[in-house]
């Protein structure tokens, strides 16, 4: 029994350190070589491994030896793939059958260019992902760990694992897209690929990630993930590629931006992207785009840029469409305001509110004759939506400026940004003339009602008389009918009740009759007619000094009534214009003719107190910009003038003309035999004396010349004696 039981301890001792040898130390073996490379070809036939030998360590608690080896090859084809390591798990009971069973394998690879990789597994299953991704991928490296389980049949589980890293990747997409120094740790389990600690470089912008998974779903791919990028600046080439193709309405110059992302999306096998959703959080330190719109008549000071700046946006992107939610800094003219704003996309309609806060900037409504206090705030709120076919239309618009109130409903825009509808509009506001505007303007069918208390047009008719043509940006045709208790044409005249109607067609007046009372006995009345191809108009007003004395080059114009009749064929109109029984106290283009031929005294009177007129009568032509001046006849106590020529706008003065004391005029129509006795009496001149001048060159740049004269021309005798039979 002690032989016995020494034999059993000294067995038992030996077998404990052989256990622990074999569990601490192992020995080296090429048993397995053989059932290793087939379950390497398990994996595709065309895979061969070159094992060295390998070494075996015992498990005792899982009772399994762990198998190892160092170095080992993997070749398909050409390719080969170095392996760090690789390891195996062998059942103990398999041991002593001559079926060897492994249960797993477990490979390390060595730091391996990506691009060997992606050729490497070419060679067994040439896909048209792996064919695209072996020419975009330029450098890199990767490092794996690949985990195989085996069934009892020896065939590969579907719950096989690869993980590992990606270093220094560079991807070149095409030649205006560029991915480089891509790092990342990736996981492959399941049919799902997870990465993690995303960093790299697109186009030179930084871009990082937490974590992005792809799941497999057999016919496509469903991906999800995060991405941030931190004081991103965008150069001109990339917003060339990135985003003028988005926004193309808009010429970004500048980006600077800090973002937060969450985005998750379908892709197809052909690379066609679904479903996808994107929740994005932005701080907007900078945008810079070009100013193309044309607001100088009401943001005086406005820039050629509009700048963005510390802005809070959140945008929310679906299947269904958009969302954008913000506000900030708004620089558009000289001094910073405040910008919100919420944007939804559905089925290619915009919906859209802002709030525009203006401060310390000014604000003008020109024909309104409108300006903010640049020391007050003025809000200005806008609501509407732009549809598919290009129409912006702005359910309504509101101006606030402390007790200042405009408001307007329904305003349509078409693609060229010109008006075609309007429902209604509210004005109650007080302008720079200290004259408190209140009218409405409403729609019924095609017809507008303006009425009101009060509209000062002062600045509106500065406009027409200027050329500006403030209809252009209405395309619709419509009749206007206006009822307005008061409307001021100047700071000193007044029009009570006045009333009419206006027919508007392609932004013209075609048709119209407007009347309204200086007082009782004083009118103005304007009529349009148009027959045919021509178009009459007339204007008369018994108070001639509120349109006369806009002119620059009259000054102290007073009293007169002024009657206007003109007729237009095509792009051609003949007038005439005719004012009577008016004074001037100043024309400074004649006083230095007069000055010049030594008429001192009637140069005198003109720069005093002022000299009359009983009649001025002009026959004109327009076409296009030229008018060309057929004659300006003006006959008065004191003084005659006759002239003509032509102007060309904004380019060329070209007149000429005679110009004659009247009392000159009367000595020398009564010495004509006869016919000076009929007009004149009995008295007899003793000559002619008068001058003739010229006026010629750019408007702001005229030149004149002047010549005494003794002899008048028979078509002033003739003109003359004309208003004195009339008289």
């Amino acid at each position: 029994m002690k032989i016995i039981l020494r034999i059993f301890i000294y067995l038992f001792i030996i077998i404990f350190f052989l256990i622990g040898y074999l569990s601490l130390i192992g020995f080296k073996t090429e048993r397995f070589n053989n059932q290793i490379s087939q379950k390497i070809k398990k994996v595709d036939s065309n895979f061969e491994i070159d094992l060295k030998e390998i070494k075996i360590i015992l498990d005792l608690f899982k009772f399994q030896l762990n198998a190892k080896t160092i170095g080992p090859k993997i070749i398909n084809k050409k390719e080969i793939i170095e392996i760090e390591y690789l390891k195996t798990e062998i059942p103990l009971a398999s041991f002593f059958n001559k079926n060897f069973l492994i249960k797993n394998i477990e490979i390390s690879t060595k730091s391996l260019k990506a691009k060997n990789v992606i050729s490497f597994f070419r060679n067994f299953q040439n896909t048209s992902e792996l064919y695209i991704l072996e020419k975009i991928i330029k450098k890199g490296y990767l490092i794996a760990d690949i985990n195989l389980d085996f069934d009892t049949e020896g065939n590969i589980k579907n719950n096989y694992e690869i993980k590992g890293i990606l270093k220094d990747v560079e991807i070149k997409i095409s030649k205006k897209y560029k991915l480089d120094k891509l790092n990342l740790a990736f996981n492959y389990d399941q049919n799902i690929l997870d990465l993690k600690d995303i960093k790299l470089d697109f186009n030179d912008l930084n871009f990082i990630s937490q974590n992005i998974k792809i799941k497999n779903l057999k016919d496509k791919f469903e991906i999800k993930g995060d991405f941030e990028n931190k004081n991103l600046e965008l150069n001109y080439n990339n917003i060339g590629l990135f985003v003028n193709p988005f926004l193309k309405d808009l010429n970004v110059k500048k980006i600077k931006l800090n973002s937060k992302n969450n985005f998750s999306f379908e892709l197809s096998k052909k690379f066609k992207v679904d479903n996808l959703n994107f929740v994005s959080k932005l701080k907007l330190k900078e945008l810079l785009i070009a100013n193309n719109l044309k607001l100088k008549n009401f943001l005086p000071k406005i820039n050629k840029n509009i700048k963005l700046q510390n802005h809070n946006l959140e945008i929310n992107y679906g299947k269904e469409g958009f969302t954008i939610v913000g506000d900030g800094d708004f620089l558009l003219q000289k001094n910073i305001d405040k910008i919100s704003y919420l944007i939804k996309s559905k089925n290619n309609n915009y919906n859209f509110s802002t709030s525009i806060k203006i401060k310390e900037n000014p604000f003008y409504i020109s024909f309104l004759n409108y300006e903010k206090n640049e020391k007050d705030e003025l809000i200005i709120k806008l609501k509407g939506k732009k549809k598919f076919d290009n129409e912006i239309i702005f359910d309504s618009i509101s101006i606030t400026e402390m007790n200042n109130k405009i408001k307007i409903e329904g305003l349509t825009f078409d693609k060229d940004l010109k008006v075609i509808d309007l429902k209604k509009v509210k004005i109650n506001l007080l302008d720079k003339e200290n004259k408190k505007n209140q009218f409405d303007l409403s729609q019924r069918k095609n017809i507008y009602f303006l009425k009101g208390s009060f509209f000062n047009g002062n600045n509106l008719i500065n406009q027409l008389l200027d050329g500006e043509d403030n209809l252009n940006i209405i395309n619709k045709n419509f009749k206007l009918n206006l009822d307005i208790l008061k409307f001021a044409l100047d700071k000193n005249h007044t029009l009570d009740n006045l009333k009419g109607d206006l027919l508007f067609n392609n932004h013209k007046i075609v048709n119209g009759r407007l009347i309204g009372n200086f007082s009782k006995d004083k009118k103005l009345k304007f009529t349009v007619k148009t027959n045919g191809n021509e178009k009459i108009t007339t204007l008369y007003l018994d108070k001639a000094e509120p349109i006369i004395k806009r002119y620059k080059f009259i000054k102290g114009f007073k009293e007169g009534s002024l009657d206007f009749y003109s007729s237009k064929k095509g792009n051609q109109s003949t007038s005439t214009l005719k004012v009577y029984d008016f004074k001037l106290n100043e024309l400074p283009l004649l006083t230095k003719i007069l000055t010049l031929a030594s008429l001192q005294g009637i140069a005198d009177i003109l720069s005093g107190e002022g000299i009359r007129f009983d009649e001025l009568e002009m026959n004109f032509t327009n076409k296009n910009n030229l008018m060309n001046i057929d004659e300006i006849y003006a006959i008065g106590p004191a003084i005659s003038i006759l002239m003509d020529g032509y102007i060309e706008k904004n380019r060329l003065v070209s007149l000429r003309g005679t110009l004659v004391p009247a009392t000159t005029i009367n000595k020398f129509i009564g010495s004509l035999p006869v016919l000076g006795k009929i007009l004149v009496g009995t008295k007899t001149g003793e000559g002619v004396f008068g001058v003739s001048f010229k006026i010629k060159g750019p408007p702001k740049k005229l030149e004149t010349s002047v010549n005494p004269i003794k002899t008048l021309t028979p078509r002033f005798i003739t003109r003359t004696l004309e208003k004195i039979k009339k008289n």
